[in-house]
């Protein structure tokens, strides 16, 4: 997969607000969900189909995970 990292928009977690640090998502570019460590904003980044992330958001607040 080429690097995409230049053309990602990236918002951080609200629970990572105010400089705990916590995740930042990308979903700006069309069937692809980029998810990294805001505190380390160099490092890799993981990438999910948009149904496979929106599953895994499911299982959070239902707390299966």
């Amino acid at each position: 997969m080429p690097d995409l990292t230049p053309v990602l928009v990236w918002r951080e977690s609200s629970l990572g607000e105010g400089g705990d640090g916590c995740v930042e998502v990308a979903t700006n570019l069309p069937g692809i969900v980029a998810v990294r460590d805001s505190k380390d904003p160099s490092g890799p980044v993981l990438t999910f189909s948009p149904v496979a992330w929106r599953d895994f958001l499911k299982c959070v607040r239902d707390g299966d995970l």
